[in-house]
């Protein structure tokens, strides 16, 4: 079982209460909800990838009988949670990052390393939007803006108008297909460059920004007084998102300061853990 980057840091933010409710919206290999269950909480866990659900080890956590496991995307956690009766709950876990496994056993082309799995990309193989998909059909006006808008890529212009020429000689199907457009399009190897962009691709193939903020919304009408609602991001447009929803709907940032992860790999340095609290309402207790 991989260990999250930043379980411990989550864990002891969300001070885990003994048979309190908590939903970890993004199973992934179950770090959070086996911590979670040890430290006696109960656990709704939820993934999008149908491969992480049947991989668990499912009889062993309903030995437990601690935790259900619902295959759905966390954009809908309210009614998930509702249909389940699992509410209200005094936390929730999101963590935004691919799995270990993801990455390198999936085979839906998430790393830029693996130059001969297909451009894929989903979470969900249910969906039918693929990374090649959107490479083969997207105008170059629209790339730039795919690329752009979810990585903030610099090169983002080079790099829509190279897929658009290349593609007219052969469709682009491959990892290799892709880094090889980057290579041509910045003339030389950069792998920040292959990242932004794979990133980019995966986040609109699973439109990872509108799940985000609709399981935001959801999260905070599932909480009780006085729960908390972490998120491990690691992606700054992803962290922006996360500070604005707490300014925006008055809600209290638990750590002013983002924690971040320090260790590790070089694409795990960029996680960073902000928990958000539902506060008590004062004028219910006056009452």
């Amino acid at each position: 079982m991989h260990t999250p980057v930043l379980l411990n840091q989550v864990i002891e933010a969300m001070e885990i209460k003994k048979d309190g409710l908590y939903v970890d919206a993004t199973l992934g290999e179950g770090g959070y909800t086996k911590a979670i269950i040890e430290k006696g909480g109960k656990v709704l866990a939820i993934d999008l990838d149908t491969e992480q659900i049947d991989r668990y080890n499912i009889e062993t956590l309903e030995r437990s009988n601690g935790v259900k496991l619902v295959q759905g995307n966390f954009r809908e956690i309210e009614k998930i949670a509702k249909e389940n009766n699992f509410f209200p709950v005094d936390g929730v876990v999101f963590d935004l990052g691919l799995s270990m496994r993801q990455i390198s056993q999936s085979g839906r082309g998430f790393s830029f390393k693996k130059l001969f799995e297909p451009l894929d990309m989903r979470m969900n193989s249910n969906n039918e939007m693929t990374a090649e998909y959107l490479l083969n059909h997207l105008s170059e006006s629209e790339l730039f803006d795919v690329f752009a808008k979810n990585s903030e890529e610099i090169n983002s212009q080079k790099i829509a108008r190279e897929v658009v020429i290349r593609r007219q000689l052969r469709r682009l199907e491959k990892v290799g297909d892709l880094t090889g457009c980057i290579d041509r399009a910045i003339g030389e190897i950069d792998n920040n460059a292959y990242k932004r962009i794979f990133q980019a691709l995966r986040i609109e193939v699973n439109d990872e920004f509108e799940n985000l903020k609709n399981g935001l919304e959801g999260a905070m009408k599932i909480i009780k007084e006085d729960g908390k609602v972490a998120v491990v991001t690691f992606h700054s447009i992803e962290d922006r998102m996360v500070k604005n929803f707490s300014r925006g709907m008055g809600i209290k940032l638990l750590n002013k300061k983002v924690i971040m992860n320090r260790r590790g790999r070089s694409f795990e340095k960029s996680a960073k853990l902000r928990v958000l609290i539902r506060e008590v309402d004062q004028r219910s207790l006056s009452r």
